[in-house]
């Protein structure tokens, strides 16, 4: 494992009773990068935390985590990295501002982190407010900050927007781009496509527990874009769908050259319709 390879999975399996819920799985994250796991619920997105932050035995293969055995590794693990997953819990009778320091002490982080840490998920206005109080867009918010607290080299993030609002998904987003671009390595799971788009460098697709893609959002993109087509909105608010041929780059000079051009897409797929294709299975 390189110095910039912070995650390396090497033909990982899991069985359980029976039933694979991974399958020759490898794949590697490194420093400053955002890797997505995408896939439907039961795809085996979870497992793989489990397995690499050492939650989980595989049945076979390898995890290195930060250079080690994720079968072997003891709880100085746990100061390097941060998890975010559905059961990541908050205690509800603290405040949120005694949630944080509670864990700041634990990882000897000064308590001066906790309010730049407040301000940055938007929770400094409810920082006296019992954690229970909060809703389930604050609470998942809290539990970024506490995931994040002690700056960890590398962040696992279990869907961590299921089920929030728009606006609080934005604030975490935007708090992800912010610790990726300080050089924090971030492993997330979603099966939200979009929002996978949006922040991951390189994307695994998963299903049924088999990697069946990997690649940067866009190179899948492209890779499955087979019928190239272009939307086109004329001035006088005609919307047309145009294959790609000579006869379509000639009009379309034409068009431009006589300013009638209002808008003109590509219609390369997104990563759902991708997913689609490689699996014949939708995400939900």
């Amino acid at each position: 494992m390189n110095n910039r390879e912070l995650l390396k999975l090497t033909h990982i399996s899991k069985k359980f009773n029976g039933y694979t819920a991974l399958e020759d799985i490898s794949i590697s994250l490194h420093q400053g990068e955002i890797l997505g796991f995408l896939g439907p619920s039961g795809a085996g997105k979870t497992t793989t935390i489990k397995i690499v932050t050492g939650q989980l035995r595989q049945t076979s293969g390898e995890a290195l985590i930060l250079g080690r055995d994720s079968r072997e590794i003891d709880e100085s693990i746990y100061e390097k990295i941060g998890i975010v997953t559905d059961n990541s819990g908050i205690y509800d009778r603290l405040s949120v501002y005694q949630n944080l320091r509670l864990f700041s002490k634990i990882l000897r982080v000064p308590k001066s982190r906790i309010d730049d840490l407040l301000e940055s998920v938007g929770l400094a206005d409810h920082r006296k407010k019992p954690a229970g109080k909060l809703s389930k867009g604050q609470a998942q918010r809290l539990v970024l900050a506490r995931a994040v607290l002690h700056t960890p080299r590398l962040l696992f993030l279990d869907e961590p927007t299921a089920g929030l609002d728009p606006s609080t998904a934005l604030v975490i987003h935007k708090l992800l781009k912010e610790l990726n671009d300080d050089g924090m390595a971030i492993f997330l799971t979603t099966h939200n496509m979009e929002e996978a788009a949006k922040l991951c460098n390189r994307v695994a697709l998963l299903n049924e527990g088999h990697i069946v893609e990997c690649g940067t959002p866009q190179e899948l993109c492209l890779r499955y874009y087979e019928e190239k087509r272009y939307k086109v909105l004329l001035s006088d608010k005609q919307e047309l769908l145009l294959e790609q041929n000579a006869q379509t780059a000639e009009q379309l000079k034409e068009w431009i050259s006589q300013d009638k051009v209002e808008s003109l897409h590509s219609c390369e797929p997104n990563l759902e319709k991708v997913f689609l294709k490689v699996t014949g299975r939708s995400l939900q």
